[in-house]
């Protein structure tokens, strides 16, 4: 009976063993069971690593995110449109920053900014492309296809305009301060209510300019009813250097800063006429009477007398004497000089040569009223035409060659700051 017993008992430590042995898998099992699921894991994550980092513009810090990447491009949409109906996207929004601290412009056609259709499309981007909502930048309705296009060569030919300027600035006058001064800031006016800061540059429309400001500003219902006396002697608008530190700095950071300029040969010659070929109680006696003395030959006593009948020769070499008889004047002092676009890093340039459709162009990005357009009065003398390139011709083929490059000397950073061409062949 013991025997059976004893028998009995192995018999069922046997099959213990066995049930053991069936239930419980060899080491090696699990660990090629782990090293497949982390693998399967590493390769995954590697994946999505890749797409990710090919998203992500030169210079981007990388930031992982726990949303997906359908939430993510739904927000950045909603952002876009929601920055186009509050008219955030301006091609001429003004500078932010001052001096230094430029904001970024856009890329432009030979630029070398990131261009983002570049960059290599995933499988991932695809299925974003087809599963995301389409961005469309707003646009008004009633705006034709004709005036969006030509709003958008317009905002091209202002980012060129500023980019030259910045070119020529960071070339020739990287070493100046970068102190912003009163002296800067002399010839800017300031209008409130639209936030406009404009230099003025006389002889480059600045009196239709002031007579816009004052229309802008309430002064006036109409730019018909001001005449040239209100527009220059009666004070109606603020200078920018009329105000403390605190307020021009706040004025030069968030409002649109406004130039106009004008052929440089082209606008002396105007200045030329305006202010010596015809009756001026001012130029003859201040400037005219010292220029007859020192520069002609045998002159009669009625004109070192009354300072009348200056000739153009006579204006120039005055112009170039560095020991002139009487000061410069802002009438045919270089623009770069009067407005001071190194430190001031203008919003909107605008030219002469295309007025009427930069100055339109500017009232309606600022949003100035729509029945509010630039005037065409001629101040001065109406009956004499208005300086062309043909009467700018005329008047310095009575100078000599050497004349003539010493004057383009005079004025070669306008021709570089804006960007006009040599106007005759023979200056170097």
């Amino acid at each position: 009976m013991l025997f059976v017993d004893c028998k009995m008992v192995d018999i069922l430590r046997g099959r213990r063993r066995l049930r053991v042995s069936v239930c419980k898998p060899p080491c090696s099992f699990w660990f090629l069971l782990l090293f497949g699921v982390g693998g399967l894991v590493l390769f995954i994550h590697l994946q999505d690593l890749s797409d990710m980092v090919l998203q992500q513009a030169p210079g981007v810090k990388f930031r992982g995110s726990t949303q997906s990447r359908q939430e993510q491009c739904a927000q950045f949409s909603d952002r876009v449109n929601q920055r186009s109906e509050e008219g955030d996207i301006d091609p001429i929004s003004p500078m932010q920053l001052p001096d230094s601290q430029w904001k970024r412009q856009a890329a432009t056609p030979g630029s070398r900014e990131h261009d983002p259709s570049s960059q290599q499309v995933t499988k991932r981007h695809r299925k974003l492309l087809k599963t995301s909502p389409v961005l469309r930048p707003h646009t008004n309705s009633s705006q034709s296809p004709s005036s969006s296009s030509s709003s958008r060569r317009l905002s091209d030919v202002q980012e060129s305009r500023r980019r030259i300027i910045r070119e020529v600035c960071g070339k020739y006058r990287s070493n100046i301060s970068r102190t912003i001064t009163p002296h800067h800031v002399s010839r800017i006016y300031v209008e409130d209510r639209h936030k406009l800061l404009y230099c003025e540059v006389p002889k480059a429309g600045c009196s239709n300019w002031k007579r816009v400001l004052m229309v802008l500003a309430g002064v006036a219902n109409s730019t018909r009813e001001i005449n040239h006396v209100a527009v220059h002697y009666d004070n109606h608008l603020k200078r920018l250097d009329s105000f403390d530190h605190q307020g021009i700095t706040k004025r030069l950071e968030t409002y649109t800063k406004v130039l106009f300029i004008r052929e440089p040969m082209e606008r002396l010659v105007s200045a030329f006429r305006d202010k010596f070929e015809s009756p001026n109680s001012y130029y003859h006696p201040v400037f005219g009477k010292p220029i007859i003395s020192k520069y002609r030959v045998n002159a009669s006593q009625t004109a070192l007398k009354t300072g009348s009948g200056v000739t153009f020769r006579e204006f120039i070499h005055y112009l170039l004497d560095v020991h002139r008889p009487v000061g410069m004047d802002i009438h045919w002092e270089a623009a770069n000089q009067l407005c001071s676009p190194c430190h001031l890093h203008y919003d909107f340039i605008g030219k002469v040569e295309t007025l009427e459709e930069d100055a339109n162009f500017l009232l309606r990005k600022i949003g100035a009223p729509e029945n509010l357009a630039y005037p065409s009065f001629k101040d001065g003398n109406p009956k004499a035409a208005r300086t062309s390139t043909q009467i700018t011709q005329h008047y310095f083929s009575l100078l000599n060659a050497s004349e003539r490059q010493r004057a383009y000397d005079f004025y070669y950073m306008d021709y570089l700051m804006f960007n006009y061409s040599k106007p005759y062949k023979d200056l170097y």
